[in-house]
């Protein structure tokens, strides 16, 4: 039995910018990569069946069914410099990342506590899930290629905002209910005030993850510098 504190847990579930994963990865590496790359592969991609569903989801967005490949083209790079969350560019820059990865052009960060840790819980049993605003094909592609290798099988399962925004406490109802654990026993860890809030207005558990750069949290919330400092531990009974 996972047990937190003591107390039972059903699963633990984590955020990824921030609590597993350095921030400036996904922003200095991942992100400048997808907005280099996008012209080009656009380019490549517009004939085929998936780019004609990319192009149909622009001009949708934009609302303007004339619009042309090259101005389609231009409107993503233009979200994509503004760090815009739209639908058709986070398929793109999907795309983008799995030729990232499988081209070895660079490997997903994890703090070495973080990958430690979630090894050994995933050793002894732990359910273990991640809940990013990432899509889940983002997310699998990061645990796929980390820097210590390959960690998708240490988790049961992910979710993204398709669940609900993550500052919502509905979304974390949502998992709570999807995965059949009560909220008590559910354990959430992340970086963002504003997610912790939810999740803990959900009812559940949360710890504030303290990384270098993290701004403090308020004296409510209990925050942990790296995973060794939760207190997991696990009963036979």
């Amino acid at each position: 039995m996972l047990l937190l504190e003591e107390r039972p847990l059903g699963a633990i579930v984590l955020d990824i910018e921030g609590t597993t994963t350095d921030i400036a990865f996904v922003k200095n590496t991942l992100f400048p990569y997808a907005t280099e790359r996008l012209e080009a592969f656009m380019a490549e991609l517009a004939p085929t069946a998936e780019g004609q569903a990319i192009l149909a989801q622009v001009r949708a967005e934009v609302g303007d069914a004339n619009l042309s490949v090259e101005d389609c083209i231009a409107q993503l790079l233009a979200w994509a410099k503004a760090d815009q969350k739209v639908t058709p560019l986070k398929a793109v820059q999907g795309m983008i990342w799995d030729e990232g990865y499988r081209t070895k052009a660079y490997y997903s960060h994890v703090y070495d506590d973080a990958a430690a840790h979630i090894q050994e819980w995933h050793r002894r049993g732990a359910p273990l899930y991640i809940y990013s605003s990432g899509s889940i094909a983002a997310q699998k592609l990061l645990f796929a290629h980390t820097i210590v290798g390959d960690l998708t099988p240490c988790f049961r399962g992910y979710f993204d905002t398709t669940t609900g925004a993550k500052v919502d406490a509905t979304s974390y109802e949502k998992i709570a209910n999807t995965l059949g654990i009560a909220f008590e026993e559910l354990l959430f860890l992340s970086d963002h005030l504003g997610e912790l809030e939810a999740a803990q207005q959900a009812g559940w558990q949360v710890r504030a993850v303290q990384r270098p750069g993290t701004s403090d949290f308020p004296s409510n919330l209990v925050s942990i510098r790296h995973f060794g400092e939760l207190p997991i531990t696990f009963s036979d009974a």
